[in-house]
């Protein structure tokens, strides 16, 4: 690796697997000293990441008000400054119709995809604004452009996402904080797991690229957002899906 995020702090929330797990390993090779989240019973995926040395297991629970906050301050009392955050946090529902939906349902998807995000940022921001900037990434959808039947609150919380980050970047500009969304479309995560191998053949079967996504193409767009090579992006949501929504 290039060192393209040496000497770096990050705080990477929702890292206990899939794409998190990623980005976590990634950042590490490229430097930086990690802290990888997760919530309770992801103890053991998060100690798995730990012999580097580079990647700190730390718990937090995004849908507890004062989750982020906490975590964000052990960051700040550990190592005195966070240069990059990576939101990775983000559940779906079973498939329904909206009217379907029960209203805990809908609270608990906007409070882990959407809420948890704005308490995150709420709580590093300010530390970033004291040590002279940085990056915030969140972890979008494709769903955020583009939506589909039976994920309505999905689709609405990832929307937000967006919109967040947008706004965001353009309030934080001024202090050297850059604010991006990564979109992805199908990845190959643990998640994947729970269909049965038919279904998942026919997503891959829909992606020009003929494959889904690994988390490891994820964590290389992370990766290049979070360092200066990005310098001068701020504001956007990239699309990355093996080409899917080109036609």
């Amino acid at each position: 690796m290039s060192g393209r995020l040496q000497d770096r702090i990050a705080l990477v929330v929702g890292a206990a697997g899939g794409i998190g797990e990623a980005i976590s390993l990634r950042f590490a090779a490229e430097g930086a000293t990690v802290i990888a989240t997760g919530t309770r019973g992801k103890e053991q995926a998060l100690a798995a990441l730990a012999p580097s040395g580079q990647i700190v297991p730390l718990h937090c629970d995004v849908t507890e008000t004062d989750g982020p906050e906490r975590a964000v301050a052990e960051v700040e009392a550990r190592f005195g400054r966070l240069d990059i955050l990576i939101y990775n946090a983000g559940i779906g529902l079973p498939r329904k119709r909206l009217h379907d939906v029960a209203p805990d349902e809908w609270e608990r998807l906007t409070a882990v995809n959407l809420t948890g995000l704005f308490l995150t940022m709420k709580a590093a921001l300010p530390r970033m604004i004291a040590t002279g900037g940085g990056s915030c990434i969140a972890v979008a959808s494709t769903a955020a452009y583009r939506a589909t039947a039976l994920a309505a609150p999905y689709c609405a919380s990832k929307g937000g996402v967006l919109q967040l980050v947008r706004a965001a970047a353009l309030e934080y500009v001024e202090d050297n904080i850059r604010v991006n969304a990564i979109c992805p479309g199908t990845v190959r995560t643990p998640l994947l797991d729970r269909h049965p191998p038919e279904f998942v053949e026919q997503l891959a079967a829909r992606i020009p690229m003929g494959r889904l996504a690994e988390p490891d193409d994820i964590a290389g767009l992370a990766t290049f957002l979070a360092s200066d090579e990005a310098a001068y992006i701020t504001g956007q949501g990239y699309v990355i899906d093996g080409g899917r929504f080109a036609g």
